[in-house]
């Protein structure tokens, strides 16, 4: 079962698609978080999702929120996909042990081996202030996003 808002962020410690290993808590009194989990880099649903959210970057910026990517995809094969996409975001590889912190926030499907397509808005305090989630084969939209965002503006925070 997934995490619900309102509870503490599990902290977690990956290495991003440069090898530098990056800490949810880092970025606690500096700026929120979105954690967008998906399964796997390459994969159509996966690609045409980060696309646009590579192409909407700024709604992330703008509202002072760091977009960060997570699947069980190595951390080689995160920046080949980051580099053939132009992404210009943090993409964490959640390799090994394969999939744990998918499972610490209880998106991990076991039967598939990783996360399902799910978000998780996390505020400078480290609280999750909005999250959802998409059946299989479903993409998450802008929207959904935007709708997430307004729960971690300056004034709620």
């Amino acid at each position: 079962m997934a995490l619900e808002n309102d509870t503490r962020a599990p902290d977690f410690e990956l290495a991003n698609q440069f090898g530098e290993h990056i800490r949810l808590k880092d970025f606690q009194g500096k700026s929120a978080v979105a954690l967008v989990f998906f399964p796997l880099a390459f994969s159509t649903t996966c690609t045409s999702e980060l696309c646009e959210l590579r192409d909407n970057l700024n709604l992330f910026r703008q509202s002072g929120v760091e977009l960060i990517g997570i699947s069980v995809d190595s951390k080689a094969t995160l920046r080949a996909w980051a580099e053939q996409e132009s992404y210009d975001f943090t993409l964490l590889a959640d390799f090994w042990p394969h999939g744990a912190v998918a499972k610490e926030y209880g998106v991990f499907l076991d039967q598939k081996g990783f996360a399902t397509r799910a978000t998780f808005v996390i505020d400078q305090r480290g609280i999750i202030r909005a999250s959802f989630i998409t059946a299989p084969g479903q993409s998450r939209s802008i929207d959904e996003y935007r709708t997430a965002l307004e729960q971690v503006l300056p004034a709620n925070v």
